[in-house]
């Protein structure tokens, strides 16, 4: 591979020095949001925890006062994703000011951070200007993430920008953390993409496998013009 394509090159992201932060994805909360609706945030925070398990990436989760209004972590997260770390806050907003959150990122030894989080403009975007300051280079996944409103959402977004973090949506970081369908996991990626992103992808896979299928066992409805044709 030439240095040109490496996707290890610091343009594209590397999964080996990436920690994945899902911060806040709380079933209190998820009711407040309004710039995406509900189920597909949720899809795709699944998405997350489940691309996390296939390439071992570290998850590290937190929640806002969990025994209040804003409720518990939706728990598919650590469903998918057993290896992730969750860390209490008492009380902060912005999971950075929370030190052990902090101590755990940086025990991770990556200097990458994908992070996603609930609502948007306060939960995902504190902690990512947060960690531009401290020198991380930053992703925000912004449909696994939620908001009360999408002017909230746009000027959270130029916020972002402005500090040096990159807006992404799922399907992109996971394609560019997935780098090749040359690997021996490639099915569970495509099942991901069907079953959370895009549902019309599992018609071209059940249309893909009915076609190899009459490779090998011939045709399921032989036609009498078809006859016709091989004889």
């Amino acid at each position: 591979m030439t240095q040109k394509n490496n996707p290890r090159n610091g343009v594209m992201i590397n999964p080996d020095d990436v920690t994945m932060l899902l911060i806040d994805h709380q079933s209190g909360l998820f009711n407040l949001v309004k710039d995406i609706p509900v189920p597909d945030l949720r899809r795709n925070v699944i998405a997350l925890a489940k691309v996390a398990t296939l390439l071992k990436i570290p998850v590290i989760t937190t929640a806002s006062v969990p025994d209040g209004p804003n409720g518990p972590l939706i728990p598919e997260i650590h469903q998918f994703a057993p290896h992730a770390k969750y860390v209490a806050r008492q009380g902060q907003i912005n999971a950075w000011d929370m030190p052990t959150f902090v101590k755990a990122i940086e025990e991770t030894k990556r200097q990458t951070l994908v992070i996603a989080g609930t609502l948007t403009s306060v939960c995902l975007a504190f902690p990512t200007v947060s960690a531009r300051a401290a020198g991380y280079k930053v992703y925000a996944v912004v449909d696994a993430s939620g908001n009360w409103s999408k002017m909230a959402t746009d000027l959270t977004l130029a916020r972002i920008v402005q500090a040096g973090a990159i807006p992404i949506d799922t399907l992109a970081l996971i394609s560019e953390v997935q780098q090749t369908w040359n690997r021996p996991n490639a099915l569970d990626f495509a099942n991901i993409f069907a079953d959370h992103m895009m549902p019309n992808y599992r018609l071209l896979m059940e249309s893909y496998d009915k076609a190899q299928s009459v490779v090998r066992k011939g045709r399921e409805t032989v036609l009498d013009a078809v006859k016709a044709a091989k004889s």
